[in-house]
C-alpha cells in the first residue's frame, strides 16, 4: 500500500477456512487491525504463547523475532491492514517456523497483500 522512510501499510486478506504458513520476522515488527471476517492468531516467543480469538475492531502487535499463524473461520475472508515498522525490506524478511496449526481440515493458503 504506502511506504514513508520508517514504516509501511499492508493489506493482509486470508481465504474462508484457510490457515496460513507460520513465519517470524528478522526485523519488521507490526501492528495488526483486523476489518473482516473471523479467526484465531497464534503468536509465540520464547517459552510463551497464545492464541487469541481476531474480529473486526481487534488490533494486535506482532514484534520482531516473533513466531506467528492465523487461520479464518467462516464463510467471509479474513482482513487486516497492517502498518510495518521499518518498512517491509525483501522477501527474506520473513522465514518460516513451526505453527501451531497443520492438518485440521483447513486449506493451507497464502495471505493476499
Amino acid at each position: 500500500m504506502l511506504e514513508l522512510n520508517r514504516g509501511g501499510m499492508a493489506h493482509f486478506e486470508l481465504a474462508p477456512d484457510c490457515v496460513s504458513i507460520a513465519v517470524a520476522h528478522k526485523t519488521v515488527e507490526e501492528i495488526w487491525f483486523f476489518l473482516t471476517g473471523s479467526g484465531e492468531m497464534w503468536r509465540r516467543q520464547g517459552e510463551y504463547e497464545e492464541a487469541v480469538l481476531v474480529k473486526p475492531g481487534v488490533c494486535l502487535t506482532i514484534p520482531a523475532g516473533v513466531s506467528f499463524q492465523f487461520r479464518s473461520f467462516g464463510d467471509e475472508p479474513l482482513t487486516a491492514v497492517g502498518v510495518t515498522m521499518p518498512p517491509w525490506t525483501d522477501d527474506d524478511e520473513a522465514y518460516k517456523v513451526e505453527g501451531r496449526w497443520k492438518e485440521e481440515g483447513m486449506k493451507v493458503c497464502r495471505i493476499t497483500k
